[in-house]
């Protein structure tokens, strides 16, 4: 943690106060200077180092003044940095945008271009005042990725050209007829460059080792294209490259000059494709900043971000800069460099400044074979393998291809306007389209539904239901996610009516999974719900049978084989929907994202309190959640070894420590006389004995449980205990490098057994530790409402 902290300067014009800084009283006095944070300071210069040559690089393949770029960046960090509701997203031209302000310059003019971007701004502020920002994310994330997929073909395809030494054409299927005169005529040093361009790109976040640990804080864009204007210097090869005319002559926005039609599409298409980039951009950077457990930002408003997409758009088309709107790539970059508030972004936009007016003689000496390289590199990344991988796994890749073709054939604007028809058409194909079945298979009926059950299927459904004799056994399998108020009512009277005349009724979900049971049980046996075993199979008999009876014996027999009764239960009820998963993790390996290291008491069920699955935790459990120090262990390197292996093979992310109330072994610690006999478990449980000195030292003040005191001893001790452990945690040799390294997050957690809930170690009390309580509504709502990790050390 910087010891330079921001204070509520980090938002001046938000009136929510943040959770970790609320006033006791109305401040007195002079108000605080403004201090800029040590975090923010580096950040920005990582996303400055990035911004610079992408912003030359994107105004290269637009075909727009190379002052342009620059002026967005500037823009897009001051602008929309100061007035946007994304603290920490960073704003500049981006490659979302680059064909369609290409196709404006080449239709309209760059002054015509300019003047369009202030409109799209204007338009941006209107419906960022209308509150209709959340709207924007009901696009179908398949529209979106076959958008940024079209658009990175078109970029890619015509930066060959430059790469190849020619000039691009001003279509898609024109740069591609154009190819094999292009690679007839190559020119040698342009090719050279943009393959040294490109093969550092490739291989700089490639370099193994603690060398390669280093470097890679130096953005790979950087190094390529400083390393190919380095070579072409040193050679003296003759090139086109960066020209940067005087900012007195700098083109200014002019009045629309085109038909009204056409302005209005222009403004419209950049009003979309910004909007709907930069708020799914926030969301993404939300996501980055919880994942990364930073309490001092506030998620986005969407709203406000949208207002200053368009104060930027209105500030860098009047100062003739090109289309701004929210850059992933960068903004990743600045959550991931540590920036805790807007002061990053701005400063980013301070530093572009400086190099647009300090650093042109630096900068015309790039080749522009270099930039456009490194742009095409940025063009082929927007098709993205995950997404297709994705959208293929969800059935929407025909939204996904018709969008990526509609955007390299006709334009982004038409190409989203066929994704979302198909898109529509797809839904309504899947929500009419429900087979309906009914066959007799030994004198049981069965009524088999695939698809959605709507309104729409209940007159199909009524026949095949009534096909079904009076008094007959009737099983009904629905394979589908989605009923309505009118399939449900249709068929809950059916099973009424079919019950009254004698008959069973059995509702059945996918591969027969059971969804309706009767309301009482039988006295052969309980029927138990796949939750029950959580519930100690605690099912009620229907009375108490005496000492010997065959019912004793048929009661007894299962509890005998419970093991193998709850392995019948999963092969059952839960192989088939998690088999799919394994055979990929057997395929692939595991990849835990956290070692979660907790007490082996029966009670605590990692994967339900954690909402987890197959490959998600890399779990030890222990006596007492219990970590020994380094050369403590005596003979027992189990803990050590795991936490070895989890940091150093399978690269986890973070590390929790997760004490229970009425820990056991936390009582055997607080009770037991060590100096009697030495047992296995006393032994083990010397190494909480730091934990009990910590809990007993009435120095210290008590850890708190969601502001109140522990009820007593025992309670203390078990949350002492978890403070204790992720300080012999951090002694470790691969989890002080990890942690060094910035690649480790430590958290402490308690889960209450008996209230059902968890609490998360937050940086409130620095000497003993505050445990706050986690709500299902309030994490929604607001996750940076916690700390999971403790940094007092």
């Amino acid at each position: 943690m910087s010891a330079c902290v921001p204070t509520h300067a980090t938002d001046p014009d938000s009136n929510r106060t943040e959770p970790d800084h609320q006033p006791q009283s109305p401040p007195e006095g002079p108000r605080r200077r403004f201090r800029i944070a040590a975090d923010d300071l580096s950040a920005s210069i990582a996303v400055f180092l990035i911004a610079l040559p992408l912003s030359l690089g994107i105004a290269l393949a637009t075909d727009a003044p190379l002052q342009a770029g620059l002026v967005a960046a500037a823009v897009g960090g001051l602008v929309a940095g100061r007035l946007g509701g994304s603290p920490l997203q960073v704003s500049g031209p981006a490659a979302g945008l680059t064909v369609v302000t290409a196709d404006l310059i080449h239709q309209y003019g760059w002054r015509t271009t300019c003047a369009i971007t202030v409109l799209a701004g204007l338009t941006q502020l209107s419906l960022g005042h209308l509150r209709v920002a959340r709207s924007a994310l009901a696009v179908s994330p398949a529209i979106v990725h076959g958008m940024l997929a079209g658009i990175g073909v078109t970029i890619a395809v015509a930066q060959l050209h430059i790469v190849l030494g020619g000039t691009p054409q001003s279509s898609v299927v024109a740069n591609v007829g154009a190819l094999p005169a292009q690679l007839a005529n190559l020119h040698p040093g342009a090719l050279s460059l943009s393959a040294l361009t490109l093969a550092v790109l490739l291989a700089w976040p490639r370099i193994p080792g603690r060398v390669g640990r280093a470097v890679r804080r130096i953005p790979a864009a950087l190094i390529a294209v400083a390393a190919a204007t380095a070579v072409a210097a040193l050679t003296g090869l003759h090139l086109a490259r960066v020209d940067l005319p005087s900012w007195s002559s700098h083109a200014l926005p002019q009045l629309p000059d085109g038909p009204v039609l056409g302005i209005a599409a222009a403004v419209l298409t950049i009003t979309l494709v910004g909007s709907v980039e930069s708020l799914l951009s926030a969301v993404a950077v939300d996501k980055l900043a919880t994942a990364r457990g930073e309490p001092r930002v506030p998620r986005s408003d969407l709203d406000r971000e949208l207002r200053g997409q368009g104060a930027a758009n209105v500030v860098s088309g009047a100062l003739g800069g090109l289309p701004v709107t929210g850059v992933a790539v960068r903004s990743a970059a600045n959550v991931h460099t540590g920036a805790i508030s807007r002061n990053s972004t701005m400063l980013h936009g301070v530093w572009v400044v400086a190099a647009a007016l300090l650093l042109i003689p630096v900068l015309e000496l790039i080749p522009l074979a270099s930039l456009a390289a490194l742009v095409m590199a940025v063009g082929v990344q927007m098709v993205s393998l995950h997404h297709i991988r994705t959208v293929t796994r969800h059935r929407e890749v025909l939204v996904y291809a018709v969008t990526t073709l509609g955007v390299v054939l006709l334009g982004v604007l038409e190409g989203v306007a066929l994704g979302i028809a198909v898109a529509v058409g797809v839904a309504l194909h899947r929500l009419t389209r429900t087979r309906i079945t009914h066959e007799d298979k030994e004198g049981v009926h069965h009524v088999h539904v695939r698809g959605q059950l709507t309104f729409l299927a209940v007159p199909r459904l009524s026949r095949a239901l009534h096909q079904v004799p009076q008094g007959a056994a009737v099983v009904v399998e629905l394979d589908g996610s989605f009923m309505d108020h009118a399939a449900y009512e249709s068929l809950q009277d059916w099973q009424h009516a079919h019950h009254a005349r004698g008959g069973s009724v059995e509702i059945t979900g996918r591969a027969g999974t059971r969804i309706a049971e009767p309301a009482s049980t039988s006295a052969a046996g309980c029927r138990c719900r796949p939750w029950t075993p959580w519930r100690n199979h605690q099912c009620e008999a229907p009375a108490t049978p005496a000492a010997g009876t065959p019912q004793e014996e048929a009661a007894e027999g299962p509890r005998g084989h419970q093991l193998a009764r709850g392995i019948s239960a999963f092969q059952r009820n839960t192989a088939h929907l998690v088999r799919g998963e394994l055979a990929r993790l057997a395929r692939e390996g595991q990849q835990p994202s956290q070692l979660f290291l907790t007490c082996a008491d029966s009670r605590l069920v990692t994967s339900m309190i954690t909402s987890s699955g197959p490959g998600d935790l890399f779990v030890v459990r222990n006596v007492g959640n219990l970590v020994p120090l380094p050369g403590e262990e005596s003979g027992d390197d189990s803990v050590a070894a795991a936490i070895e292996y989890a940091v150093d093979v399978l690269n986890v992310r973070s590390i929790t420590i997760c004490g229970h109330s009425g820990c056991g072994a936390m009582q055997a610690l607080l009770t037991t006389d060590q100096n009697g006999a030495q047992t296995p478990l006393k032994r083990w449980l010397r190494h909480g004995r730091p934990s009990l000195d910590r809990a007993t030292d009435r120095n210290r003040p008590w850890a708190r449980l969601a502001g109140r005191e522990p009820a007593d001893a025992i309670e203390q001790l078990c949350l002492t205990n978890v403070i204790q452990q992720l300080e012999h945690l951090r002694a470790h040799d691969a989890v002080a490098r990890a942690l060094s390294e910035g690649a480790l997050e430590l958290h402490g957690m308690y889960f209450h057994v008996g209230e059902a809930q968890a609490y998360l170690l937050t940086e409130e009390a620095p000497d003993s530790g505050v445990f706050d309580q986690v709500a299902g509504t309030a994490v929604a709502a607001d996750p940076t409402g916690t700390v999971l990790h403790d940094t007092r050390a």
